[in-house]
């Protein structure tokens, strides 16, 4: 084994982690992080993600709507990102939760692996999904949560003070606030991307994710010194439906556009919105999700808050009838969400074929019974 990885005793088994403090002293990366040439081809241009600006819209005002809804048209048609401004979200809440994630990835690693994922667990700490895969590890740490709103549980500041302490009661709630904004802000993009599809029911997806799960994820990318032979995430498609991405201002997303990575600079006023394969579904292929990755450097460690809105988990995803009906055929066949995300937990590593190869995976296995 790797001097690199650290073993970890846990009651039954060993299990092979990430050990970030130990990682970033070594003048050599260890092989299990050593990535491909071909997904480390540099990102020497700025993509230009149109910048949405929401303002009119959440105030009513149909020309701004008329607006962003014609650049999220374009942006989705082509490459599926873009960035929001004026969305709504507290800049000062934002801060917070970035210093509640920093007090979190400092705790020793003892204290971090006591509330890691277990198998076949979304939640939890993850140090590099060293207990997924051996090979092609991403260098980086994360914490992941879920949100629901359905309910009159706090579930964010309750899963906080459940699993780290009480000690951690004030990250629950400023993470609680966090991902509420979140999600009414993608249930409004939700309406937005209904608008730009010529749906006649802006409120389509309401009642697919108004009771969804969705996924938060910190997300931790030390410094490493050799860069260039490691991706702090790699290439890949969100399963999901829409990311909504805030960076700190290092800088490290790249977008594969155009046949080429190009960088993602970061705006401290700016969320980054993506659409997922699930989305991608839903709108008949019309919308496309984008192959993205993270890249790291060699002066300094790299944040980032992703929230990943997610239907519910039962229903069924299918695109709209009259999408269907003015394109003439279905791209891809129904599924839950449950389907999917049971694929890319069990089975397969998402990348840029995910959605082809769960398509293939779902029609052989007999999942269909819708």
């Amino acid at each position: 084994m790797d001097s690199g990885l650290c073993l970890v005793s846990s009651l039954n088994h060993q299990e092979v982690q990430f050990d970030p403090s130990w990682l970033q002293m070594q003048p050599h990366v260890p092989m299990n992080f050593v990535w491909p040439k071909e997904c480390l081809v540099d990102a020497n241009e700025e993509f230009q993600a149109p910048f949405v600006d929401l303002d009119g819209f959440l105030r009513g005002d149909v020309e701004a709507t008329n607006g962003a809804v014609k650049l999220i048209h374009k942006a989705c048609s082509t490459h599926g990102f873009f960035q929001a401004i004026n969305h709504g979200v507290d800049p000062l809440l934002i801060g917070q939760v970035y210093n509640e994630m920093d007090s979190f990835f400092k705790l020793s690693l003892e204290r971090k692996l006591s509330v890691r994922k277990t198998p076949g667990s979304l939640w939890g700490y993850s140090g590099a999904h060293a207990d997924r895969f051996s090979s092609k590890l991403p260098w980086k740490e994360t914490f992941s949560f879920p949100f629901q709103d359905n309910t009159l549980e706090p579930v964010v500041t309750n899963f906080f003070t459940s699993t780290l302490g009480e000690d951690f009661g004030q990250a629950g709630v400023a993470f609680q606030k966090y991902c509420e904004g979140m999600k009414e802000l993608g249930m409004k993009l939700l309406e937005l991307l209904a608008i730009s599809l010529g749906l006649v029911d802006k409120l389509h997806y309401k009642e697919l994710f108004e009771d969804g799960c969705s996924i938060m994820r910190c997300n931790y990318y030390p410094s490493c010194q050799q860069p260039s032979l490691v991706l702090g995430t790699g290439p890949h498609c969100d399963p999901t439906s829409l990311t909504i991405l805030h960076q700190d201002q290092v800088g490290g997303l790249d977008v594969f556009a155009e046949n080429k990575w190009q960088t993602v600079p970061p705006r401290p006023d700016a969320l980054v919105v993506n659409i997922g394969d699930t989305f991608t579904a839903l709108s008949n292929g019309r919308y496309k999700s984008c192959l993205h990755r993270a890249v790291v450097n060699n002066y300094k460690e790299r944040r980032s808050l992703a929230f990943f809105l997610c239907p519910k988990e039962d229903k069924v995803v299918r695109p709209p009838e009259e999408i269907v009906c003015r394109d003439g055929t279905k791209q891809c066949p129904d599924f839950t969400w449950s389907n999917l995300l049971e694929f890319t937990q069990k089975y397969y590593r998402s990348d840029e074929a995910t959605l082809q190869n769960f398509t293939k995976w779902l029609l052989s296995s007999k999942l269909q019974t819708f």
